[in-house]
């Protein structure tokens, strides 16, 4: 509390006990005089004024109450400040009382003085000790959303103080209030350190106000813009292709450079910045470089353009030696990578392809990265060049002798090997006898018993396997293999211990409606017969599992296929005793009649047999 409102309050304790003494002897003065209650005059006594000095006083009360403002809490009144202490201005505002104003409100102002007119309004009537409390912030505050929505409405730039960063921007005072700058609002590039601008004082433009939660967006960009559109536009009208420029890289992508040519932008693609593959633009350029740069095109409106920085330089095609000539072998650096090949760098901006069919004498086509890797240094020879479409052919496998030179000497027909399975195909197997030199082994040619549908059941890929030149064809670069032959064909015996007519025990190990499987005592022996040909002596039928005898009715060596039967084996001993019976009736002589009797009934049964 300051020393003047301490002495005011010392003052009012004063009149209010000269008040009290008073009344006390007005009231033994009434007891003494023994006057009526209803003559007394209590007013003059109390006032200590008599009725013309009461009536004074009264039109002079009038008159003061007719010189003050009425005091509306939610109005503006202008004061003036009379004094100041450490914490606190006094301001006359032309009421019965001066108001109390913290000078934090005036934190902005450091430099208020007595003297100062200020806009106030009235925050409290009275505080504990009665003073008039009033605020400098809410008249302000209210004052200022006037003018910001003037400024929103009109257009104007209004300065604005920032006090802070906050999350996503700025915290701007702006005539008292609050106001939030975007980061993206702050300038037209991308802004890496905001605490740059805390404390500083900057143009804006108010972009936005929403009255019900008191915001309000402002922007520092929406200035600079408006200043570059219209640089923009007198650059624009300029423009030409093949005009070269100067500009500021604003910003890096992976595809490409967007630079600044003074405020319009143009975009370099990564293909445009070097002659030479590069992986990333920044491997080129830095932000905030300044460059020159080519106009290489633009839309109709102008508003993208297409730069270039390679083109101010020769093309290297251009600067390669004549002397590179098919045949010369050349160093390069592998650059790229794909399935079918490897690119290769000679020089600068200049790169071959090497095929993957070129790397390697094998037929077998493998991916490039088999190979090389990328950035590897290699040696190639040189297959093609075409200096009009700027194209470079290169082999690897060409440093090394062709396999297929001296291939009768190495690989005659007959000669055995062993092999590397490197793949199948629904028909054989391809063996790699070595690098560059692969053979076909047939389906047919892998095993002479086996019966083998595809070659996986036989072998897998990466097995060893010996194998017997068959064929040899120099100019289709073709072999022919054989896995079987490096063995005596079992079939031939076969074919003498199998021949048609003979007879051996077999199991049958299949029955089914056509037939049934029959296995002999050779275990890659397995014939087949037929279903009329399963009935047994007695009638019935041979199941899986019998072991009986079977002749043979068929051989095929070629493909390997037996036929036989059960039947037939009792039919020939029923053929043979009618022959013999057929021989006994030509001797009538020794027949008996029991003998004729037998004979027919033999014919009867051989005739229902068949």
């Amino acid at each position: 509390m300051s020393e003047e409102t301490q002495n005011q309050n010392q003052e009012v304790e004063e009149v209010k006990t000269s008040e009290t003494k008073e009344t006390a002897k007005a009231e033994k003065t009434f007891l003494n005089a023994n006057v009526e209650p209803d003559a007394f005059d209590w007013e003059s006594f109390e006032s200590g004024l008599d009725e013309e000095d009461r009536k004074e006083k009264m039109q002079l009360e009038e008159m003061y109450e007719n010189t003050l403002e009425e005091l509306n809490e939610n109005e503006v009144f202008k004061g003036k400040v009379v004094r100041m202490t450490d914490k606190e201005a006094i301001v006359d505002i032309d009421f019965k009382s001066e108001g109390v104003i913290s000078l934090n409100e005036f934190r902005y102002n450091p430099n208020l003085q007595v003297g100062d007119e200020v806009e106030v309004m009235v925050d409290k009537r009275e505080d504990k000790n009665g003073q008039l409390q009033l605020s400098h912030r809410k008249a302000r505050t209210l004052k200022a959303w006037d003018k910001v929505n003037d400024l929103n409405e009109s257009g104007e730039i209004v300065n604005g103080y920032i006090k802070a960063r906050t999350k996503g921007g700025m915290i701007v005072d702006v005539f008292g209030i609050e106001a939030f700058l975007p980061g993206s609002q702050i300038d037209v590039k991308p802004i890496r350190d905001y605490e740059q601008y805390v404390g500083k004082t900057m143009e804006f433009k108010v972009v936005k106000i929403n009255p019900e939660f008191k915001n309000v967006v402002v922007s520092h960009k929406a200035l600079i813009e408006a200043d570059i559109e219209e640089q923009k536009k007198e650059i624009i009208s300029q423009l030409e292709k093949g005009q070269v420029l100067e500009g500021q890289v604003k910003n890096i992508t992976s595809y490409g450079v967007f630079v600044d040519l003074g405020g319009v932008d143009g975009l370099i693609h990564i293909t445009d910045l070097s002659w030479s593959r590069i992986n990333h633009p920044n491997e080129v350029v830095k932000e905030d470089d300044v460059i020159n740069v080519v106009i290489l095109d633009f839309d109709e409106d102008k508003t993208r353009i297409q730069l270039g920085v390679k083109q101010l330089e020769a093309h290297p095609w251009d600067a390669l030696s004549e002397s590179v000539q098919i045949g010369d072998k050349i160093q390069g650096k592998v650059v790229v990578l794909a399935d079918y090949g490897a690119f290769v760098e000679v020089a600068p901006g200049v790169e071959g392809l090497i095929h993957v069919s070129e790397m390697s004498w094998s037929t077998h086509l493998r991916s490039a990265q088999d190979f090389v890797q990328v950035g590897d240094d290699i040696e190639a020879v040189v297959l093609s060049v075409d200096r009009e479409d700027r194209k470079m052919s290169l082999g690897m496998k060409q440093l090394t002798p062709d396999p297929w030179t001296d291939i009768t000497s190495k690989y005659p027909v007959g000669s055995k090997h062993t092999g590397t399975v490197r793949n199948f195909t629904n028909f054989g197997v391809f063996v790699e006898l070595e690098e560059g030199v692969d053979g076909l082994i047939y389906i047919s040619d892998l095993s002479w018993t086996k019966k083998i549908k595809h070659p996986s059941e036989f072998c897998n890929v990466g097995d060893k396997l010996d194998v017997v030149v068959l064929e040899l064809d120099v100019a289709a670069r073709r072999l022919s293999l054989g896995h079987k032959q490096l063995e005596e064909n079992p079939w031939d015996k076969y074919e003498a211990k199998y021949a048609v007519g003979s007879s051996h025990t077999g199991k049958a190990v299949n029955v089914f409606d056509k037939g049934a499987n029959i296995e002999f005592e050779d275990a890659d022996v397995e014939a087949f017969a037929p279903a009329r040909t399963l009935d047994k002596e007695d009638g019935s039928r041979i199941k899986q599992g019998d072991e009986l005898e079977f002749k043979v009715i068929e051989f095929n060596k070629e493909f390997r296929r037996v036929v036989v039967s059960h039947s037939a084996t009792y039919r020939d001993e029923e053929i043979k005793e009618a022959k013999r019976a057929i021989e006994a009736q030509q001797a009538p002589e020794k027949s008996t009649l029991g003998d004729l009797d037998e004979l027919a009934e033999l014919k009867r049964r051989m005739e229902s047999g068949n």
